[in-house]
């Protein structure tokens, strides 16, 4: 049980200097800017498309509820 709970320890050790290198070397980046810019555009299509299909569910159970067919 002892060897299960180092294993878990140093694979989060590994795990969290790995990210830890990718952060460095992405605010390192020459083309930090432009990949910001990706992240953001990114983002926002995926708020816009979420938005959008809220709003059709939203309208779809409004007509169900209004006009139930039973």
């Amino acid at each position: 049980m002892k060897n299960n709970n180092n294993s878990k320890i140093l694979l989060a050790a590994l795990a969290g200097a790995a990210i830890g290198v990718a952060i460095g070397y992405f605010l390192n980046s020459d083309k930090k800017d432009e990949i910001l810019n990706d992240i953001k555009d990114g983002a926002s299509k995926l708020k816009d498309n979420l938005a959008d299909k809220f709003d059709d569910l939203k309208n779809s159970a409004e007509e169900h509820f209004k006009n139930p067919t039973t």
